[in-house]
């Protein structure tokens, strides 16, 4: 009988822009600077449950393997009896069994009983997500849009499986019922061996299930519900993981393509669209989320914080910056040398750090449609005034991200009115400052989403609240009319009237010597802390928001 092959399927990453090439498999890495993302087993078919069938031949290193991995089994039963999702991974830090203890605060209290293969349990205590945690031989059947935990006699009561099921829609929005509605549910189920599908692929790392539906698309939610619960759930596998997407978008993959490389050595499986039984030792359905963009070390296997996700952050996004850098010396190259045959327009640059202190990098992030500033021109001419270096930058929904991460990340201040695009702080370094223009209407929202967090991650931030009559509004609403003097009772009547009133229909035309106060006083923060060190002076940052707050 002839015996079916199993196959290692390497995936290469190319820059962008980059052509492919056909690359052959070697045991030595690809030259070139390209690095390889990910790879798998294919098993083809054949073998007992599904498990791809293999050659294998005896020898004393496969006898003198199997006989130290029995003594560490054996002692890991009287060293550590109480661990769970004991999944062991090797890394550069040998902290496999660290490994399992810290999992154990990620599943919470509600599934702290888990402790053998078999187990499954969800916890369902977060008013945010429900995340669910199963451990044995657990197959994806998307054709069924379940996982199938494959019971052993543990479980069964003479040949009857003990039916179990639990169901998980995996977005991070459980309390907004109409949203989850838009979400795929999925099962955890127990089966019997004779019922469980057949392997196709096999994984000896664990999964994680989550979904890019929901408000994906709006780059708030992007991160809030989906980029930061994935770091805080998968990072301390150290990219030994295999992410399985709901609601698969290629667009998402392409936009996030650099920060999921970073969680994950393995390919995102398209839970939907991938037909195939893939088979994993563990299975994570569902983020945990913390809060609005941030990270609690309180709650994290290693104690990680929101700054721990920034530097994540500058490790997902370093190689592809330098790439960018590379293109743009070469185009500075080339232009210097057609300067005297040409007068064409030059590529413009990203631009360099500034050289002197004086004069700190503010960057403004501009809108378009709704909460506009609408003397954006004159504000930017006053911050050159007071002694920045001015950049404005217009995010669209084709920029790419990596782009918006390198001009804020060598920003010292940030501009921009209330709105989505305030997510980009989280691009900034510590000791940096963000002033948040707050639109009338919008107060909390402002604090709560965009102010709080930014100075949990060390910016020093300024809400910069306008008056009515720096708003468009008071052209539209009579003096005295509540929508002016009384934003939070109009904000009573629901939702859908503050977002029509305030956050559709409403510009802001800055009161240019209120303003100026606060960038002088940005500016003088900035140079004095360009002296006396900016991450000490990020350490003041939450007392000051406090100040800013009361």
């Amino acid at each position: 009988m002839v015996q079916p092959q199993q196959h290692r399927i390497y995936i290469l990453q190319f820059r962008k822009g980059e052509q492919e090439q056909e690359v052959s498999c070697k045991v030595s890495p690809p030259k070139g600077g390209r690095r390889v993302m990910y790879y798998y087993h294919d098993g083809g078919g054949g073998g007992r449950n599904g498990k791809p069938v293999q050659r294998r031949g005896f020898s004393l290193r496969r006898f003198f393997g199997l006989l130290l991995m029995s003594f560490m089994s054996v002692g890991t039963l009287f060293v550590a009896p109480m661990s769970l999702f004991s999944f062991v991974h090797f890394d550069d830090g040998g902290a496999a069994s660290a490994a399992a203890a810290q999992r154990t605060r990620v599943a919470g209290a509600t599934c702290s009983v888990m402790r053998s293969i078999g187990s499954l349990c969800c916890d369902r205590t977060s008013t945010r997500a429900d995340i669910c945690f199963a451990r044995g031989d657990l197959r994806m059947h998307s054709a069924s849009a379940s996982f199938q935990l494959v019971s052993g006699n543990s479980t069964a009561v003479g040949k009857e499986v003990v039916e179990e099921e639990e169901r998980i829609r995996p977005y991070t929005r459980k309390w907004e019922a109409n949203v989850m509605a838009t979400i795929d549910e999925v099962r955890l189920r127990r089966v019997s061996a004779g019922d469980a599908a057949r392997c196709d692929v096999v994984h000896d790392v664990p999964a994680v299930l989550f979904s890019t539906g929901g408000f994906t698309g709006n780059v708030y939610h992007e991160f809030n519900d989906g980029i930061l619960p994935l770091f805080v759930t998968a990072h301390h596998f150290r990219r030994r993981v295999v992410l399985v997407i709901l609601e698969y978008h290629d667009w998402w993959i392409t936009k996030y393509g650099d920060v999921i490389s970073r969680l994950s050595a393995f390919p995102p499986i398209d839970f939907t669209a991938d037909r195939r039984v893939h088979c994993f030792p563990e299975v994570i359905a569902g983020l945990r989320i913390h809060g609005e963009l941030t990270v609690d070390p309180e709650k994290t296997p290693e104690g990680k914080s929101i700054r721990h996700f920034r530097r994540f952050l500058d490790d997902a996004y370093r190689g592809r910056i330098q790439y960018l850098q590379r293109l743009e010396r070469r185009a500075s190259r080339k232009r210097r040398g057609s300067k005297a045959k040409s007068a064409a327009i030059a590529l413009p640059l990203a631009p360099s750090k500034h050289t002197s202190p004086d004069r700190p990098r503010l960057v403004i992030v501009s809108r378009t449609g709704s909460r506009v500033i609408e003397n954006e021109a004159d504000v930017a001419v006053l911050a050159a005034g007071v002694g920045f270096d001015v950049r404005v930058i217009r995010p669209e929904r084709t920029t790419e991200l990596c782009k918006i991460y390198r001009e804020l990340n060598a920003s010292d201040a940030m501009v921009g009115v209330h709105g989505a695009a305030m997510t980009h702080f989280l691009f900034m370094r510590p000791g940096k400052v963000f002033i948040q223009v707050v639109p009338l209407g919008t107060d909390w929202a402002a604090g709560a989403y965009y102010g709080e967090p930014a100075a949990r991650l060390g910016l020093r931030y300024v809400g910069y609240k306008i008056l009515p009559e720096e708003s468009s509004l008071s052209r539209d609403y009579p003096t005295g009319d509540p929508v002016l003097t009384d934003p939070a009772g109009v904000a009573q009547r629901g939702w859908d009237v503050t977002k029509k009133v305030y956050l559709d229909r409403q510009n802001v035309r800055l009161d240019l010597a209120r303003f100026r106060e606060e960038l002088v006083r940005a500016h003088q923060y900035l140079v004095a802390g360009a002296g006396a060190g900016q991450e000490e002076a990020s350490e003041q940052s939450v007392h000051h928001f406090d100040q800013l707050t009361n």
